[in-house]
């Protein structure tokens, strides 16, 4: 009898993202995506820009006011973003 090659399309993807070292850029782009859905529409409209280099969550917002108000969730907000993607992307957020 003949092994089948056979795998469920899902796994397959999964060994492909490990084999060519594309798991932690897609979860830091689900991280990105899930951004608005955390922290909500408005806060999410005053921000410019999210970058994520190493473990570290880069987000540029337009006013000081909304910056200090992030920095002060920012515990919950790194909880909510790793939850949302399903691992461990980030451990810290820069505000600019």
């Amino acid at each position: 009898m003949r092994k089948s090659n056979e795998k469920p399309l899902g796994k397959a993807i999964e060994e492909f993202l490990e084999a060519y070292h594309l798991k932690n850029r897609m979860n830091e782009a689900k991280l990105i995506a899930s951004w608005e859905k955390v922290v909500g529409g408005m806060v999410a409209k005053h921000t410019k820009r999210l970058t994520v280099r190493g473990k570290v969550l880069y987000v540029k917002v337009e006013s000081a006011s909304l910056r200090n108000e992030l920095i002060y969730s920012r515990t919950k907000i790194i909880h909510s973003l790793n939850r949302e993607v399903g691992a461990e992307v980030i451990d810290e957020i820069v505000m600019n």
